[in-house]
């Protein structure tokens, strides 16, 4: 079962766990799959459009936009991090 990685602004809505276990056989069944467990987290994800403009979802090292999106398909031993994206840069 892939084990997803959980940022702290989403770890209220998993019992403060910052890694959790979900089942599917894309990123989007997945991620369906995390809603039934931890009600909320689809909402914090995915807007209309697909996955919400300041979150990342990586399979691996490898962001889904760059591979199939919400359509990536899965692995058993697949490692999914949720990361939000961080607005700013270098100050030099």
């Amino acid at each position: 079962m892939p084990v997803v990685r959980i940022p702290t602004p989403l770890r209220t809505l998993t019992g403060s766990k910052d890694e959790v276990e979900a089942t599917g056989a894309t990123v989007g069944e997945l991620i369906e799959d995390l809603e039934k467990r931890h009600p909320g987290i689809r909402d914090r994800l995915l807007d209309e459009k697909g996955v919400r403009r300041f979150v990342n979802i990586f399979v691996g090292d490898e962001d889904i936009r760059f591979l199939d999106g919400l359509k990536t398909e899965l692995k058993a031993t697949d490692q999914i991090s949720i990361v939000p994206a961080i607005a700013g840069g270098s100050d030099r």
